[in-house]
């Protein structure tokens, strides 16, 4: 019978580590706590890393059978489940940060009102109008790749952009420079590309 198999005691089926868990948490929970402390900086912080590293240790199947090996495992897994705790904390405050630099270039001061203008005048444009706006001016395609794009004949695109353009420059008080040709639309206004 291996050393994980159950035996049954009083009627119940046991595992057999769990005698072992508890002579360890009764007898030398203490002395391991006080070991996670020296690591942690507080209490709370001391009794999390204990427990995982209980559970770290107790659930991969080991079958401990002295409170002695329990004990030297645990011992050896405080240290790294608290370092994989810092890591992961870490990690956790490094995307948090950039995820306020990406929110605060997008969503503070003039910039953000620059924004919201933007977008604001965007959606008072017809859904096409509003298409080949953002696929010229954000996605910085041409007048025949916006018309390959869209389905429309690029004489169709550059009415488009001209109407929404001279609209857009209007609402937002800015100049509307259109010129005749194929490829280009240019609108001199305060978005830049990802303002959309």
């Amino acid at each position: 019978m291996s050393d994980n198999a159950h035996h049954t005691k009083g009627g119940t089926a046991m595992a057999t580590w769990e005698p072992v868990l508890e002579t360890l948490m009764r007898e030398r929970s203490a002395g391991l706590l006080a070991y996670a402390r020296l690591l942690t900086k507080d209490d709370v912080e001391a009794q999390d890393v204990l427990q995982d590293a209980l559970v770290k240790c107790f659930s991969k199947g080991r079958a401990f059978t002295h409170v002695n090996t329990a004990e030297a495992y645990v011992r050896r897994a405080i240290p790294t489940v608290f370092i994989d705790g810092i890591r992961r904390r870490d990690a956790a405050r490094r995307a948090h940060d950039r995820h306020e630099r990406l929110q605060g270039t997008a969503s503070d001061g003039p910039d953000r009102e620059a924004v919201m203008d933007v977008r604001a005048a965007l959606h008072t444009l017809s859904p096409r109008e509003r298409a080949c706006i953002v696929l010229r001016f954000y996605d910085d395609l041409t007048v025949p790749a916006i018309a390959n794009t869209l389905n429309l004949a690029p004489g169709t695109v550059k009415r488009y952009l001209a109407d929404a353009s001279a609209r857009l420059a209007e609402q937002l008080d800015t100049v509307a420079d259109w010129q005749a040709d194929a490829r280009t639309v240019p609108v001199k206004a305060p978005a830049t590309k990802g303002a959309f």
